[in-house]
């Protein structure tokens, strides 16, 4: 018999803590803004009772709810900015924003292309038909792109190619946005459609060699409770 102890289950106030820290690292101020946000909201909440000459009470207990409700989605937003600011320049920052996806898309484990200097390019598939995203600079990147994007097109003719270059350069999304770019997109596809051109288009990397071990695009994975702030 094992006399180890399970392990604790985590509350919602660890996912916040963690979340908290999280942002800290890259906001500072954090602990300021989001009291100025609570106080400013009590604040508005308090003058509105005075003007209109209401009970100031059950307006402070309205202007508490309120200001906690947005403190944490306010958190919410700087922690999913300050994750993407965080790893912006590590290999697999890609891989990271993917992550975030609820639905809709098929996202693989690894990318499909990349180089010494550990550019990558990823391929997801959804509605919208397959997406290539790239992480690097332009220059070395684009051979890439069109690389897959030919290779793809030969056994999927009918199925839309996208291309994304995450990166900082001209042309390129910044990764904050990247699923922002992946909405715009429009739907070809149906969603039972999805899942045969995923699985036809995986068999282009049979027999393909592993990436290679100096290339590690997991070491970015975030912690999805820390980024949702729940």
């Amino acid at each position: 018999m094992s006399d180890s102890n399970p392990p604790s289950k985590r509350r919602f106030y660890h996912n916040l803590l963690d979340a908290y820290r999280l942002s800290a690292r890259t906001y500072p101020a954090l602990p300021w803004i989001l009291l100025g946000t609570a106080a400013a909201i009590i604040g508005a909440f308090m003058l509105t009772a005075w003007i209109i000459h209401r009970s100031w009470i059950g307006w402070l207990i309205v202007g508490i709810m309120t200001a906690i409700t947005a403190v944490l989605a306010l958190l919410t937003f700087l922690t999913r900015r300050a994750l993407f600011a965080q790893v912006e320049d590590t290999a697999g920052a890609v891989k990271v924003a993917l992550q975030q996806i609820q639905r809709g898309w098929i996202i693989p484990e690894q990318p499909v292309a990349y180089t010494r200097e550990q550019d990558l390019v990823w391929r997801i598939v959804g509605r919208p038909g397959v997406v290539l995203i790239s992480e690097g600079p332009s220059a070395r990147v684009r051979g890439l792109l069109q690389t897959e994007a030919r290779r793809v097109t030969k056994v999927m003719r009918n199925v839309p190619v996208h291309q994304i270059q995450v990166g900082r350069e001209e042309g390129q999304v910044a990764l904050r946005d990247l699923q922002r770019e992946l909405r715009r997109l429009k739907n070809t596809l149906t969603s039972e459609e999805v899942p045969q051109v995923s699985s036809r288009i995986n068999a282009l990397r049979s027999g393909e060699p592993p990436i290679p071990k100096g290339i590690d695009p997991m070491r970015a994975r975030p912690s999805r409770r820390a980024l949702r702030g729940h």
